[in-house]
């Protein structure tokens, strides 16, 4: 183990008019790509799972939460962007400095639990693909997700930009494969948006409204798209800053508006295909992809697997980016990105080995999420608000308020989620 300031160096910030003198269009594209980083844990296999699972029990019930949740989801990784612009700091390390070593050690315990539950996910999910596409065993598709996650995140060896090269292809590759769903499954225009009008359906209706807004609300791409801002690009003064921050805000409008598209894709098309039909029961990943080839062919079933499957592993290889940033910032230590990666995918290996149910694994791990984002977003506000900190861009009014809001509606979900488990 090393401590923060021996790790390998973070990639050179390139200045502000060295991006911007390539050209208006070439310009504009250097400058985006962080949120689109972020953006592939808003699509990542709890979120398939979880929408999934939605649409096809509730049919069109729970598109408001989809929506709601990606909305939230805009301010909350702008203002941790913000806060890696504005201070050339990620937010774990600005509460490094912030707190007495036993919160921060804390808030690191909890962060690594939230990134191990955020692993499960991801790890299963990708295996689920390469089974469902070559009849890969379980455990050895865990392990070949392993390899390939690890093989996208050494990209970062040559910069930035190839890594979130390669993160916004494969999240293209999961947009796409969506596209081809929805068209397929044709759901009903009306039907979506009468399910915008807010209600929570019995029996599993609360699991999965938590389990969606811990899909998308994810905390440790909180932390790190801190981490990837805070450096990426060297701005001179406070106009720069006030550029540059105008590009992330784009940034985070066409990413997360385009993860938001991609999961109400995914809960309309299982609400077309699946809710009601007379067909058989979907519960799990490997019921959807039967569903999809007798409900559109086999075509559409192998689509499904090769967007799952990549969803799995451009979110594990930011899983893994993520837990280092976070470890790093909180308690100024790191550990070998293999050793890393071999700690976190252990408890998934585990899992696939016990042959237990993977979507009820990948649904209740989303609700462990849920429970760690507070942690979260308090701290981020608490930041985004000190002007000692952020100086002139310190954040008043309507950003606090937004955000606070949305940190106090995500904690009462959790704690009545806890009240109605309880209680029964």
């Amino acid at each position: 183990m090393t401590t923060g300031t021996e790790q390998r160096p973070a990639p050179q910030a390139v200045a502000l008019p060295a991006l911007l003198g390539r050209g208006r269009v070439r310009g504009a594209v250097a400058m985006l790509g962080p949120a689109f980083v972020a953006a592939v844990a808003y699509v990542d296999p709890g979120n398939f799972s979880t929408n999934i699972t939605a649409g096809a029990e509730f049919g069109y019930q729970l598109v408001w939460v989809v929506v709601l949740a990606n909305l939230m989801a805009m301010p909350v990784q702008f203002l941790s962007a913000k806060v890696g612009v504005v201070t050339g700091r990620s937010l774990p390390e600005l509460c490094r400095d912030r707190y007495r070593a036993p919160v921060r050690w804390a808030l690191w315990a909890q962060a690594e639990a939230v990134a191990m539950a955020t692993d499960l996910a991801e790890f299963i999910g990708a295996a689920v693909g390469l089974n469902l596409l070559f009849g890969v065993p379980m455990v050895v598709a865990g392990l070949i997700t392993a390899v390939t996650a690890f093989a996208v995140l050494a990209l970062q060896v040559r910069g930035y930009r190839p890594f979130e090269r390669a993160i916004a292809a494969l999240l293209l590759v999961v947009t796409s494969g969506f596209v081809y769903e929805v068209v397929g499954a044709a759901p009903s225009p009306a039907a979506a948006a009468h399910g915008l009008w807010p209600s929570i359906p019995g029996g599993d209706g609360l699991f999965l409204v938590v389990g969606i807004v811990g899909a998308t609300v994810m905390p440790h791409v909180v932390y790190l798209h801190s981490a990837m801002t805070a450096r990426r690009v060297h701005a001179r003064d406070d106009a720069d800053r006030r550029r540059v921050l105008r590009f992330e805000r784009w940034d985070v409008i066409i990413a997360l508006g385009l993860a938001g598209a991609v999961n109400l894709a995914m809960l309309v098309t299982a609400a077309g295909l699946f809710h009601g039909s007379g067909a058989a029961a979907v519960a799990t990943l490997e019921e959807a992809h039967a569903g999809f080839a007798r409900s559109i062919g086999g075509a559409a079933a192998t689509v499904f697997a090769v967007t799952l499957l990549a969803s799995g592993i451009s979110s594990s290889s930011v899983g893994t980016f993520s837990g280092q940033a976070v470890m790093a910032g909180f308690v100024d230590r790191t550990v070998p990105l293999a050793l890393r990666r071999l700690v976190t995918m252990l408890p998934s290996l585990a899992v696939l080995a016990a042959g237990l149910d993977s979507t009820s694994v990948l649904n209740a791990s989303q609700v462990l999420l849920s429970f760690g984002i507070p942690f979260a977003l308090v701290p981020l506000i608490a930041v985004a608000r000190d002007r000692r900190v952020m100086g002139a861009f310190a954040c008043r009014g309507p950003a606090v308020v937004g955000v606070g809001a949305i940190a106090a509606v995500i904690t009462a979900m959790n704690a009545f989620l806890i009240v109605h488990t309880v209680t029964g």
